[in-house]
């Protein structure tokens, strides 16, 4: 690694990850694996079941599950309304409540379309699900590989299938993810993403792997919309300060990568989707400004905010987007 990419990865918040690595060997150490295989058996009793019923039956059965984890859970509930009345502050409470509820159940059908997708996205089925917005930029620097490029998404639509579709027609791209601390259910999940040719970093240690990815001129996909903490870069997202993490936009930067803001919505309850770039960033765009990091951060946070807006439904409130504030912002707000 070069000192000047050190420097920018240390300042991203991105290590070598021995650390962490560490903490996180203690931690499956003190895991019940006997309750991690149970809950994998349970899983893949579920995918069993899923699989055998029509495409209708099983989005009427994720919708209903989503329902009642809507009415059952309660925390992630209000978190949602929280969330919604922070975002939308003019909605009447009825349809803060209704968008809520449809929140969750979109999650619930994103898992149902994860276990449909590799039956249904093949080089010779996909266009029979999904279509193409805007994304001429996309595929040719996936396909020219001339120099790198940096994929964000946040967690509205289905965000997962956009790689695993991209890895299905030949365009794979390397994509920077948390482990999930079981590590069945990790293999399970991220086993569908891999099977299609995705190649997957892990936050622990991930310094070297998105280096190398880069150098190659290959394009990396990183989540844009998780709270960074209290040392985060703080843009306007829905009219509120939203800690930011800080790698995308140095990264981008260093490497003067692209910037392309990549967006999947469902169309209809019958497997269909729109994959559309809703922000295509060229880093001259970038080149002349006072504070190219913050105003990077602003504009691929805006686009993201432009697409939820259009199906705020479809977006995944349960995250406390707002959880971090800075410190001249009140107290009540930071405790959202």
């Amino acid at each position: 690694m070069t000192s000047k990419a050190s420097t920018v990865l240390a300042a991203a918040g991105i290590d070598r990850g021995e650390h962490r690595a560490t903490k996180r060997q203690r931690k499956l150490d003190t895991r019940n694996r006997r309750l991690d295989y149970l809950v994998y058996i349970g899983a893949r009793v579920a995918i069993m079941f899923v699989e055998m019923l029509s495409l209708r039956a099983g989005y009427a059965l994720a919708r209903a599950i989503g329902t009642a984890i809507y009415h059952f859970d309660r925390r992630h509930r209000e978190i949602a309304i929280d969330q919604l009345r922070s975002g939308f502050p003019h909605w009447s409470e009825a349809k803060i409540r209704r968008t809520a509820k449809a929140s969750i159940r979109n999650m619930v059908c994103m898992g149902l379309e994860l276990l449909l997708t590799p039956r249904r996205i093949r080089p010779d089925t996909w266009r029979r699900h999904i279509r193409l917005r805007n994304m001429e930029n996309v595929v040719a620097t996936l396909i020219a590989r001339d120099r790198p490029m940096v994929l964000v998404t946040g967690h509205f639509g289905n965000w997962e299938l956009a790689g695993y579709f991209s890895a299905a027609i030949g365009l794979a791209f390397s994509s920077v993810a948390r482990r999930i601390d079981n590590p069945r259910i990790n293999d399970l999940i991220f086993g569908v993403r891999e099977r299609a040719g995705q190649r997957m970093i892990y936050k622990q240690g991930a310094a070297a792997r998105i280096e190398r990815a880069f150098d190659s001129n290959e394009a990396v996909s990183m989540v844009c919309d998780q709270d960074a903490g209290a040392r985060g870069l703080f843009v306007d997202y829905f009219g509120h300060p939203a800690s930011t993490f800080k790698s995308i936009g140095l990264l981008a930067m260093q490497y003067e990568a692209p910037i392309a803001v990549i967006c999947c919505r469902r169309l209809d309850g019958q497997f269909n989707f729109e994959i559309f770039n809703q922000r295509w960033i060229e880093p001259s765009e970038w080149a002349d400004k006072d504070d190219p990091l913050r105003w990077i951060t602003q504009e691929y946070t805006s686009a993201l905010e432009t697409a939820v807006r259009t199906q705020p439904d479809q977006y995944f409130w349960v995250h406390r987007r707002w959880k971090h504030a800075p410190r001249r912002v009140t107290r009540s707000h930071a405790e959202q």
